[in-house]
């Protein structure tokens, strides 16, 4: 065989199409996954895939404080709502690092998130040094409402079981982190913590509340849901992003990717198989000829 029919090979061989397209996947578990979230490489909105990815059927959010398992996602108010493996809840009482957001992550902590830090120092905490010395702007202070949370916790067992006063127990909304989001439970000198971002009704029985961490985020700068993904979206597509700058494309059902909707993906995709035959047999024809 000549240089010349090798490289009429090689070149036959590039121009066929992928056997296996990629396609965004639809689900993660039980989860839908529609934009700005991805199941893969590709999909999605390229400025989340670093925070959450789909690992074994679960739906991952991870931080610099550590990785987290999606419960649920609220499409229509723009809100994820995580478990922390390591929180205190009604059911058991255990140590935790804290939880923080990476400072340039389009999250935010939702308004219904309320933390309360458990087992604090009276003697060391800033929570409370900060209150008696004036300086209530670079820690997190206790809520007014916050007694009655912590009388309401320390009516688990587990919680109650600490043996700590309820006074070392600090109730605080999200607004107080600062533009860092950082809860350190080592820096507060607390030992624990909980969060809820649902009471069900039921501000006194803890035994209802929702524990989680509930998340807001955004889209762009205006909020405003891009209008190509939305025309991708009721085209059956998933929204995706391809290229050296991350261009949007729309992942079809069948693999193909187009600049805007999946309309005519199938009419594309019988047209690109058809394509793919031809090439084939004609890949076929000049390997047999160059053989005789």
């Amino acid at each position: 065989m000549s240089f010349y029919h090798l490289s009429l090979l090689l070149l036959l061989v590039a121009l066929l199409p992928p056997s296996y397209p990629q396609v965004c996947q639809r689900f993660c578990g039980d989860i839908p996954l529609r934009f700005p979230f991805g199941g893969g490489p590709g999909c999605g909105d390229p400025r989340f895939t670093k925070y959450l990815s789909c690992n074994q059927r679960q739906l991952t959010f991870t931080t610099h404080s550590g990785s987290y398992i999606v419960t649920n996602v609220d499409y229509p108010n723009a809100v994820i709502q995580i478990s922390d493996p390591s929180m205190s809840t009604c059911l058991c009482a255990q140590p935790s690092r804290g939880f923080s957001l990476d400072w340039d992550a389009p999250f935010s902590f939702d308004d219904s998130t309320v933390f309360a830090l458990l087992d604090c120092s009276l003697e060391s905490s800033p929570i409370y040094k900060g209150a008696v010395e004036g300086n209530t702007s670079t820690v997190p202070q206790c809520a007014n409402r916050g007694t009655a949370l912590c009388s309401s916790l320390f009516t688990c067992q587990p919680i109650s079981q600490l043996n700590v006063p309820i006074s070392t127990c600090c109730v605080y909304a999200p607004v107080d982190l600062g533009p860092a989001f950082e809860m350190d439970l080592q820096k507060l000198q607390c030992k624990a913590y909980t969060a809820v971002y649902s009471f069900e009704g039921q501000e006194g029985n803890p035994e209802a509340w929702k524990y989680g961490v509930a998340l807001k985020y955004k889209f762009n700068v205006e909020n405003d849901y891009p209008e190509d993904c939305r025309n991708c979206e009721k085209s059956s597509g998933a929204c995706a992003y391809a290229g050296t700058y991350n261009s949007f494309v729309c992942n079809c059902p069948s693999g193909v990717n187009t600049t805007t909707d999946c309309y005519f993906q199938t009419t594309w995709s019988h047209g690109s198989r058809s394509k793919g035959s031809w090439l084939l047999c004609s890949l076929v024809a000049i390997m047999l000829w160059m053989l005789q």
